[in-house]
Order: structure tokens, then sequence, then C-alpha cells
């Protein structure tokens, strides 16, 4: 079940009516009157005219409720917890599951309570479970395309999506920072990192730049917001280096096609090349067939298999 939530902080509206909390959390409103009936689990509010409608606390509520029954837990059990406990059993569930969807439910309830302790806990969970990188690509990855398009929605807020961005991005770096102090560069090449002036979501840049550094590799940080004139003008970029660019979302493939490609070829035309990001599948494509020497990154498998050829000097350019 995907879940598309409205931010209970930041829009105007304060209250919502059943037919809201059915579109939101996917329980029919039948489903919610018996359980306001039989358990009182979910208390409304009423208007003059006895019309139910229902606040941001319960919106929550219900949200939780949702995730502990895709779990398993029985509607008896979850109606006897407090909201303390209802907390502490949807992180323990989430954890507990693996089911990525309901890793991500829990951390978008997490978002709209500004909850970083529970946000985190999942997350660490998650990361315990499924490991760094399969998290990255089953949860974090979907989760950020996810509130992506909430926020194009107005359904979420900015505020609220940059809180779980920075969040996932402090994550990375302190993973970054460890391999800095515990690897030592084993590979005789170096990846440059960076994102053109209109990226800003820099989680997979920072997540492939981890995955380098754990194999070894040289890595050039530029990051984000990077114009591509300032690019050419410096003189840190060498002919063995290999370029690695980031885009997302926010790149038009305007902007992709009749500016950044030709750019990059006729800057940087022996240069190996490795481009990736959120919808890069959707340009794999247009992208290499117009991008001289050049290798799409689709996943964490592609781009491993990528350092292992450079290592082995069998590289080759093609899509993902």
């Amino acid at each position: 079940m995907i879940l598309i939530l409205i931010n209970p902080y930041f829009v105007q509206k304060q209250y919502f009516s059943i037919g809201d909390l059915e579109r939101l959390s996917g329980i029919k409103a039948h489903t919610i009157r018996m359980w306001e009936r039989r358990y009182g689990m979910i208390k409304p509010e009423r208007t003059n005219t006895n019309i139910r409608f229902y606040n941001e606390s319960e919106l929550l509520k219900l949200l939780n409720i949702s995730i502990l029954k895709q779990s398993g837990y029985r509607i008896s059990i979850i109606a006897g917890l407090s909201n303390d406990e209802l907390r502490k059993c949807v992180i323990e569930s989430s954890i507990k599951s693996g089911d990525p969807e309901i890793i991500i439910e829990a951390l978008i309830v997490s978002m709209l309570s500004f909850d970083e302790n529970k946000f985190l806990e999942v997350l660490n969970g998650s990361i315990e479970k499924l490991g760094t990188e399969d998290t990255f690509e089953e949860v974090e990855i979907p989760l950020v395309k996810r509130l992506g398009l909430l926020c194009d929605e107005k359904t979420i807020n900015e505020v609220q999506r940059s809180f779980i961005f920075n969040l996932i991005r402090q994550k990375l770096i302190v993973a970054i920072d460890k391999i800095k102090s515990d690897n030592i560069i084993s590979v005789d090449k170096r990846i440059v990192f960076f994102m053109p002036k209109a990226e800003w979501s820099e989680i997979i840049l920072l997540f492939y730049s981890l995955l380098a550094r754990k194999a070894g590799f040289d890595v050039l940080y530029l990051g984000p917001s990077i114009p591509m004139e300032s690019l050419r003008s410096t003189n840190s970029i060498r002919k063995e280096d290999i370029l690695f660019l980031s885009v997302d979302s926010t790149c038009s493939d305007q902007e992709l096609i009749k500016e950044i490609v030709p750019f990059l070829n006729d800057n940087y035309s022996e240069i190996l090349k490795l481009i990736s990001g959120m919808n890069i599948k959707n340009k794999v494509k247009q992208v290499s067939e117009k991008l001289n020497n050049a290798k799409m990154v689709c996943s964490s498998k592609t781009f491993n298999t990528i350092l292992t050829e450079i290592k082995e000097n069998k590289i080759t350019s093609s899509g993902c």
C-alpha cells in the first residue's frame, strides 16, 4: 500500500474528513467508523451538523495503526496500546519486518511528526536488517522519490522534505568519514563526483562516492551546484580522472541532452564519464547515444561492476 500524505503542520487545512483519512491511510471509511464504535481508537470531533472531522494527531495515529495492521497485528491488540506503546511497536515491527514498503511508511510518519529519533531508529534497523546498499536502493531512494512527488503536488512542505534529506545525508557523511579514516587508497584512479548547477539533492552522489571509497578509489568530491563553466576553468581535473555526474528530476531533458551532454563531449571527450540520478533509467537510451565514452549507473550493482572493470582495465562504454 502506498500512502499519500498531507502535512498536518504546514498546510492550512488542520482537520480532515473521514474521506481524507480513507484516502491517506488506505483504510476504508466504514472500517474507521467500526473501530471508533468498537474500540474508541480514533476519536473524531463533530460539526454543528454532526459531521465527523479529525485533527492531525488522529491522522498520525491512524497511519501508525495502518503500519501495525500490515505487520500482522490484530486490531484488538492495537486498540489496547497507548500512544507511546504504539510508537514503539511501529519502530519494532518496521525493523523486524524488513519490508521496504512498511519501513518507508514508518519513515514518512516520522517525517510528519518531525520525530528524528524514530526516523533514525527505523533507518538504522533497516541498515542492520538489509545492509547499507539495499537500504539505500530499496528504502531511501523510493522514499526520496515519493517525497519529491508529494512536494511537487504541494501535499507536503519543503521543510519536511529537507528534514528527511538532511538526516539521510548525515548518515552518508558519517559512513564516508569512517571509510576515510579506516580505508587505504589502493586504486591508481581518481573519480571526480559533482552535480550541475541546477541540482541540489546530493544523496545519490554521496552514496556512490561512499562505494568508490570502499572500493579503494581516490575520490575528489566537488558536491552539488557546480556550474559547467566553472568545471572547465579548474585545473583540478586531470586527463586520467573519471567523471561521475549525478542528475535528478530538476534537470530537464533539454538541459541534459542539449547543454550538459554537449559540454562534457566538447571538454572531456576522452575522459570516462559515469552518469547517474533519480530518474536516469528513463534517460539511458538518449543519453548513451549522445554522450562519448560514458556508462550509465542505475544501481550499486552496476557501479560495483564498473569499479571492478576499471581496476582490471576492462572498462567499455555502455548503458545500464
